[in-house]
């Protein structure tokens, strides 16, 4: 029901539920707190989306549609330079511009496979009295940084890639994976993960747990794509000139018309905020949810753990559009008075339903919070062609994956 805080705690996919709690086995940790369910899907013209998205972020992000196609290759390990998915020093008359990540429009009349699954129409016919936060919060526990960053792109997809989240952050370096996680350098430099790392402990020093709190605004997806879909004219003339064995053919087709297609995504904004602990306490913490589960948590053990008692350290709060106004709110309404300590923590949301109904208010439609991009492959109606592409983007993406 709307404006019904429900508590999950998830853990890989190995789980047994008991009414609103759910824990499983895996040794990663995933604590959930949905305060809204999802509207009724409908259906939704591609006019409607982009009319949709501009309406509410008045930034024409119009390349940002299910449907088209965008090359990865382009940008790969940067990708996070033209999808706004990071804070980021953007000087442009546009601060808030979302996705500028060249696509294609390459299927033709697919307006009825559109699925808006959360329009502002429907928010709107939602009872402001039942409404609490429309969105979700969210705790990740991270043995490593390799975990971390995947954490952090979870809600990243791209197709037939086996680390989706190197894509938008394979090219960060220390300062920069710091900087846009907004923890201390030094947290990190000791994680022998890192590329050039001298390290031989692959776990690194140090363990983190991602807090994040994320307020949906619009929501698009493509329904599964028909086996006779329509192909626009100059990309089925490219399709033509590929031939089976040379793969020369193939790498000019995804030049000139990508190699994946969006087939959903969501926007709005988040905020969210790193722990950093010894490896010790951390096994402690993440054992004690494990064992017992977060709804057996006191408020004040729950206080203890995400302070400086427990955390080596505690990052800021970022919020993933860079959106500064929401960062000083952050730092002025979530901070916490704790023995000798004063601090920010998004810890404060937790059950405080005055604040989660400010921030449905305060935080709008400035970043991309989910994105899954299917490969063209369906595009392709000759099945040896269609094969041939396969392996082709198969073995360019396992080598990027590889040497990025």
């Amino acid at each position: 029901m709307w404006g019904r805080a429900i508590l999950v705690i998830l853990m890989g996919l190995s789980t047994i539920t008991t009414g609103q709690q759910s824990i499983s086995t895996s040794s990663t940790v995933r604590v959930q707190v949905t305060t809204a369910s999802s509207p009724p899907a409908q259906s939704s013209t591609k006019a409607q989306q982009q009319q949709s998205t501009q309406q509410n972020n008045n930034n024409n992000d119009q390349n940002l549609s299910v449907g088209r196609s965008i090359n990865i290759f382009s940008r790969y390990g940067y990708l996070s330079l033209s999808m706004r998915v990071v804070p980021r020093n953007d000087s442009s008359n546009n601060p808030y511009w979302i996705f500028r990540e060249p696509t294609v429009d390459i299927f033709k009349n697919i307006d009825n496979l559109i699925v808006d699954r959360k329009s502002t129409r429907n928010n709107k016919q939602r009872s402001k009295s039942t409404q609490l936060f429309d969105g979700d919060f969210h705790m990740e526990f991270c043995d490593n940084l390799r975990q971390l960053l995947q954490a952090y792109f979870r809600d990243f997809q791209i197709e037939r890639l086996q680390k989706p989240w190197r894509a938008f952050s394979g090219s960060w370096t220390t300062d920069l994976i710091a900087r846009n996680l907004g923890i201390n350098a030094s947290f990190i430099a000791s994680d022998g993960l890192m590329a050039g790392s001298t390290s031989t402990n692959t776990n690194g020093d140090h363990c983190y747990v991602l807090v994040r709190v994320s307020r949906f605004r619009q929501s698009f997806k493509l329904q599964q794509l028909p086996l006779n879909v329509e192909i626009s004219e100059k990309v089925q003339e490219e399709m033509d000139t590929i031939k089976v064995g040379d793969s020369a053919t193939v790498e000019e087709f995804i030049r000139k018309f990508g190699s994946h297609y969006i087939s959903a995504y969501v926007t709005g904004n988040s905020m969210y905020q790193v722990f950093v602990y010894s490896r010790k306490v951390y096994a402690r913490i993440k054992e004690r949810l494990k064992s017992q589960g977060i709804g057996q948590l006191s408020t004040t053990e729950l206080s203890n753990y995400f302070s400086p008692w427990y955390a080596e350290h505690m990052g800021q709060i970022k919020v993933a559009s860079g959106n500064q106004t929401m960062e000083q709110w952050a730092t002025t309404n979530l901070k916490i008075h704790y023995y000798i300590f004063t601090y920010a923590s998004l810890l404060k949301l937790h059950g405080d339903t005055s604040l989660l109904k400010q921030l449905n208010n305060l935080l709008g439609n400035e970043a991309l919070l989910q994105l899954d991009l299917k490969t063209l492959t369906p595009a392709f109606k000759n099945p040896k062609t269609r094969q041939f592409y396969q392996e082709v983007l198969d073995n360019y993406l396992k080598l990027w994956e590889v040497n990025m």
